[in-house]
Formats: structure tokens, sequence, C-alpha cells
């Protein structure tokens, strides 16, 4: 049964940063117009319970990813499990662009997107209907007072709880220790998850299979050492 709790009020909450950067290329405004609405999901109609569904017959567990950036980590994902289905969220247009662009370039047909804030597709989504949920580089909003702009709040958290199933993991990267602090406060707070951690490389180590980004790479230049979090859903 679905719960009525939702993490977003599209009548108080305002989306934070740009939508859209440097001009596309002709090549990359074409799929907006080919590959887009064949991925897009529907969220002005209800979610099928079944999400699974959504994708080819073969297709069994779903996953998320919240802000995938360029794709790379979520197109490498759906390529390296192609009978799971990954449903994923970019509220920018230069991200979607490069996403689109490798999904159309290797043929994956177990990607669905929501081009638009996540926290729609979160709320649009069952309950206890997601497998795992990353969250990957997401904006640190470092300011003070830019924090109430962070993915990760109470209300967020509630609502990554509600559609993950029992067991599922939500995994969380940032460069930033001030924000995994705050991440590990939330999630210690929530008392719906367990951080998976037993020793100290469980967090400075990637997990096994992890795959880099774009950003990950300018954070290592830059010094910045990447942090990993995995929590699994009680």
């Amino acid at each position: 049964m679905r719960s009525n709790a939702r993490c977003g009020d599209p009548h108080k909450r305002a989306f934070f940063g740009r939508r859209k950067g440097h001009a596309l290329k002709p090549q990359q405004a074409a799929l907006f117009d080919t590959l887009l609405p064949r991925l897009a999901l529907a969220l002005e109609t209800p979610a099928p319970i079944d999400l699974g569904t959504l994708f080819p017959a073969s297709t069994g567990a779903v996953r998320l990813e919240i802000g995938f950036g360029g794709g790379e980590h979520l197109v490498a994902e759906a390529e390296r499990y192609p009978q799971t289905g990954f449903i994923a969220a970019e509220p920018f247009v230069n991200g979607m662009a490069k996403a689109l662009a490798a999904i159309a370039a290797r043929g994956l047909a177990n990607i669905r997107l929501h081009f638009g804030d996540a926290i729609e597709l979160l709320d649009w989504l069952p309950d206890a209907s997601i497998v795992c949920l990353d969250l990957i580089y997401p904006d640190p909003w470092p300011k003070r007072r830019h924090w109430k702009r962070r993915f990760v709040q109470d209300a967020t958290v509630a609502g990554m709880a509600r559609v993950l199933a029992p067991t599922g993991l939500f995994r969380f990267v940032t460069d930033w220790p001030d924000y995994a602090d705050w991440t590990l406060q939330r999630l210690s707070h929530s008392r719906k998850f367990d951080w998976t951690a037993e020793r100290a490389n469980d967090w400075r180590q990637p997990w096994p299979g992890f795959t880099g980004t774009r950003y990950e790479a300018k954070a290592k230049r830059a010094g910045r050492a990447p942090c990993y979090l995995i929590f699994q859903r009680r």
C-alpha cells in the first residue's frame, strides 16, 4: 500500500541551481526530441505498483540514482546489470544531454529518466519499490546560509526510507567532509537506516565496482578526499 506521506511540497519548495550551461551540440539537442520522450517517466499519472513494468520483461529489481550529472555512473551500472531497471533524475540540460548520448551509443533499454527535480520523482515512487538509491556527489552547498538547499534533509531522508525496500541500500558520495557529517547525522536520526561501515576504509575507499565520475577526478586533483557512505534500510 502506498503511503500518503511526501517529502516535497510544490507550493513551498523552490528548485536551486542552474538548469542550463553551455549550448548543446545539434546531435545532443536532437536527443531531447527523439530519445528522451521514449525514456521519460509520466509523473502526471500514478506510478505502477510494480516498477518492473516500466522496463523490458526480463527486468527484475529497480534502482534509483538522484542527480546523475553527466551519467557516467548511471550508464556504467546499467551496462553492468542489464537485468536491473534504473530510474534516474537530473534537472540540468547539459547533464541530461550527456546521459542521453551515452544511452543512445550503448543501446541501453533498462534506464528511465525524469528531467526535473528529484523530489518530484521521489514523491511519485511507490513504497518499498527500490532496492538501491545512489546519490553521487550532490551539490554540497557549502555556505551555511545555503545548507537548507542540500538534498539530504530530514524530509528527504524520510522519503528515501519510504521508497527503499527492507535491507535496501542508500549510497552517498561526497568530497566535502561537512556534507558527510551532515548526512551521517540525518541518517542516524531517522532510526530507519544502519550505517554499514565497520572500519575506516569502508568510507575512505569506494565500494566494489564503483565507477568514478569527472567530478570525482576534479575533486582528487584539488586534493579533496571522497567519502563513501552506505546505509541499509532496516
